[in-house]
């Protein structure tokens, strides 16, 4: 299985949650009540829609990069 960075963009919204979409992603929107909960969403719901896409024989973003070990993430950390 592949696996892509994906860069989120997550802001906070009037009606009290959060919204993340992706530049690399055309399409991508997840929301929930925190941002781990986005967080926690993301994935499946970019892995959804990048199989969509191949199925559909869309081609996908080239701002969408493959990622090889090893792997690096940011993490939010409550302080």
């Amino acid at each position: 299985m592949r696996r892509y960075k994906l860069p989120l963009e997550i802001r906070f919204l009037e009606e009290g949650c959060y919204l993340a979409s992706s530049p690399a992603l055309p399409g991508l929107l997840v929301q929930g009540k925190t941002v781990e909960e986005v967080l926690r969403l993301a994935p499946d719901v970019a892995q959804a829609l990048i199989e969509a896409m191949k199925e559909k024989g869309v081609p996908l973003p080239d701002a969408l990069q493959s990622a090889e070990p090893p792997f690096h993430a940011d993490v939010l950390v409550p302080a």
